[in-house]
C-alpha cells in the first residue's frame, strides 16, 4: 500500500458538488492499494498512520499523535499512487484492480475507527474534488513495500 498523510487543519471531499466526507484537524490520507496488499498490509499501515507523531507539543515539536489532538482522518482512494511514470503518459497496470483494492480500503479505514478515530472518505473510482488546508505543511509518504 502507499499512502500520502497530510497534516491538515481542515479537508473535505465532494462528488458532484456534493460534500461526502469533511474533517477538522487531523489527517488527509490519500492511499493506493498494490497487487501484493493483504488485510494484514491494510491493518499495519492504518496503525503506522494513526500512531505516527507529527503534531506539535507545547514545546512546538513534532510530537503528538492523532489520539492526543483529537484528530480524524479523511482517507480518499487514489489509484495513482501505483503510476507508471517511465513514460509521458503514465500507466496504472501497476494498481490493484477494484475486486483486491476495495475491501483492502475498507479494512484501511475500519480499522482506524475499531481504534476510535472519526474516519471520513470518499467514494472509491468516483470523480472527487478535494480541499484541504494544509498545516505546516507536513506531508509524509507511506510504502509498505519499501525497505
Amino acid at each position: 500500500m502507499r499512502a500520502v498523510v497530510t497534516r491538515v487543519k481542515h479537508a473535505s471531499v465532494t462528488i458532484e458538488r456534493q460534500t461526502c466526507g469533511q474533517i477538522g484537524q487531523g489527517y488527509l490520507v490519500l492511499l493506493g492499494v498494490g497487487p501484493n496488499d493483504t488485510e494484514d498490509t491494510a491493518v499495519k499501515l492504518a496503525d503506522k498512520i494513526c500512531n505516527l507523531r507529527i503534531f506539535e507539543d507545547e514545546n512546538e515539536r513534532m510530537n503528538l499523535n492523532l489520539e492526543q489532538v483529537g484528530g480524524s482522518l479523511l482517507v480518499v482512494s487514489q489509484f495513482t499512487l501505483y503510476a507508471d511514470t517511465s513514460s509521458r503518459r503514465p500507466g496504472f497496470s501497476k494498481a490493484a484492480k477494484p475486486d483486491l483494492a476495495i475491501p483492502l480500503y475498507e479494512k484501511f479505514m475500519a480499522h482506524c475507527r475499531e481504534r476510535g478515530f472519526q474516519v471520513e472518505h470518499g467514494e472509491f473510482g468516483a470523480d472527487m474534488q478535494v480541499d484541504s488546508r494544509n498545516d505546516g505543511p507536513v506531508t509524509i509518504l507511506f510504502d509498505t513495500e519499501a525497505p
